[in-house]
């Protein structure tokens, strides 16, 4: 097969362990990045071009889209080209979007009963008390929309703090989410790796002392974790419902069961390849050969 990735840049783990898996197992691969591919939009013959090439729908047999959040619109336009073209999308673009806003991803699991920490959002200053009161109150969980890695994310100890961090928000007119504090999971989380309607591997984020975030990029460690069966539900049925093939689900455990903080459309591979020691860029490679089909891209989910 012929694969195109994605990607900003080759040297990237996540994306030079799926060179290394498709290479290995005799698949011809193209990284690509997004920023360079320019589009032709025809009704009769669609078409990509990179620097001096042009790329058709015979091209390539499957595309693994590796947008990362700060290029999402331009990224999701050429994994879009590309399936207009008839090739096969690992994750569509449709699918993208919709996980990459966090608070369209989290009304549709709220739709579909998928457990979510309480979550409110308001844009005037006036409904300040009001989001406060609807997540429990203090402490609670503040949210930058666009944030990525744990950056933009603030944990508000008193009603008095939550009340300036979102004033202070509103005031640079940025879109936050509110949600509670969810004090039994110990400033850890579950990442859950979803590979089609199967969790290939899991593992379990713990922040360092004194830091609720669990993220690896904000100092945490990871260690292997065996999921319970609501877990492994709860992140299939998730990574579904946002028509994802491939994410990384990331749970909360509760005193009310798992609970959905993100689903990832573009999970980094590194973490959870060092802590399970599975190999997950070859299970994505396996998923392709095995489901990869020309036009077969098709709108998933819901919302």
């Amino acid at each position: 097969m012929n694969i195109a990735i994605l990607s900003r840049k080759r040297s990237l783990y996540s994306t030079g362990r799926l060179i290394e898996a498709a290479k290995s197992r005799g698949h011809a691969v193209r990284v690509l990045d997004p920023l360079r591919c320019f589009m032709d939009i025809t009704s009769d013959s669609p078409s990509i071009h990179y620097n001096e090439e042009e790329f058709d729908q015979n091209t390539f047999d499957a595309v693994i889209p590796r947008i990362g959040a700060s290029i999402t619109f331009y990224g999701t336009a050429v994994v879009r080209q590309f399936e207009m073209m008839g090739v096969y999308c690992v994750n569509e673009s449709v699918a993208i979007t919709r996980a990459r806003d966090k608070l369209r991803s989290l009304q549709i699991l709220s739709k579909h009963k998928v457990g979510i920490p309480a979550t409110a959002f308001a844009n005037n200053p006036d409904d300040i008390n009001g989001l406060i009161r609807e997540v429990g109150g203090a402490p609670c969980v503040i949210k930058l929309l666009e944030g990525t890695q744990g950056i933009g994310v603030v944990l508000a100890e008193t009603k008095k703090a939550a009340e300036s961090v979102i004033q202070a928000f509103m005031g640079l007119r940025t879109n936050i989410l509110v949600q509670e504090f969810i004090e039994e999971a110990s400033g850890s989380d579950l990442r859950c790796f979803v590979v089609g309607n199967k969790v290939i591997a899991s593992m379990l984020r713990q922040g360092p002392e004194g830091e609720f975030r669990s993220n690896l990029h904000r100092g945490g460690s990871a260690r292997l974790i065996k999921l319970t069966a609501a877990e492994r539900r709860t992140a299939i049925n998730a990574s579904r419902l946002m028509g994802l093939n491939v994410s990384g689900v990331d749970l909360l455990r509760s005193d009310r069961g798992p609970l959905v903080m993100e689903v990832n459309s573009s999970p980094g591979l590194e973490g959870i390849e060092g802590a399970t020691r599975q190999d997950v860029a070859g299970l994505i490679i396996e998923f392709i050969e095995n489901n990869a089909q020309p036009s077969r891209t098709k709108t998933r989910g819901v919302g």
